[in-house]
């Protein structure tokens, strides 16, 4: 489904996926009111949401997805670099964060990787957060987060970190390091493990808060 106040987006978006064999749009919202009453009525794979709405913006949404218990995977899409909206999107559930300008080979790997189950932060998007972190200090509210990391890092899980805070996907940061896909995805296993967080967004951005990285 995608999620925007702009049209004219929707529709550049819906003949973009077109073109690929494999995605296709089956619902479309101009916000987040429509959107949750879409929800309710149809199965979805994935969501592609913009993150600034009238009525109910996407923080908003995911927040009421999350208090309903909703599971679809959504995708924010902005052309904003606003690190306080990125950090809450993150908060509230998004599992991929991508700009507008994104390339459509881009955008089918985000819409896959969060279909299978992964996030995905575009480069792009991860420096800003990066630039702006030391203003998002003590911003990531977590119980678990808050304990000390007792176990190490090890030099290829630390490499492994870089690569995920440079947005790339298991299958990029196997060929990058030489390593299988099953590989990597026991380091990053590790990494969540080690650092105590649920995904590998909260990963980066506690490696950043930490030194590590």
């Amino acid at each position: 489904m995608l999620v925007d106040d702009q049209n004219l987006v929707r529709e550049g978006i819906k003949s973009l996926l077109n073109l690929t064999d494999h995605i296709r749009t089956v619902a479309e919202a101009s916000d987040g009111i429509e959107a949750l009453e879409i929800i309710a009525q149809q199965e979805l794979d994935v969501i592609l949401m913009d993150i600034r709405m009238p009525r109910l913006d996407g923080i908003e949404t995911l927040q009421r997805m999350s208090q309903q218990t909703i599971q679809v995977p959504v995708i924010i899409l902005t052309t904003f670099d606003d690190h306080d909206l990125v950090l809450n999107g993150i908060r509230s559930g998004a599992k991929g964060f991508l700009l507008k300008d994104v390339s459509l080979e881009s955008l089918v790997e985000a819409i896959e990787t969060v279909n299978r189950g992964d996030t995905l932060i575009q480069p792009a998007v991860t420096e800003r957060l990066i630039k702006g972190f030391d203003d998002l200090k003590g911003k990531v509210e977590s119980k678990v987060e808050d304990e000390p990391i007792e176990a190490p890092l090890s030099k290829r899980e630390i490499e492994i970190l870089r690569l995920l805070a440079g947005g790339y996907s298991n299958k990029e940061i196997s060929r990058a390091i030489f390593k299988s896909e099953g590989t990597i995805k026991n380091h990053v296993s590790n990494i969540l493990f080690k650092l105590k967080v649920r995904d590998r967004t909260r990963a980066v951005l506690r490696a950043i808060e930490q030194g590590i990285i």
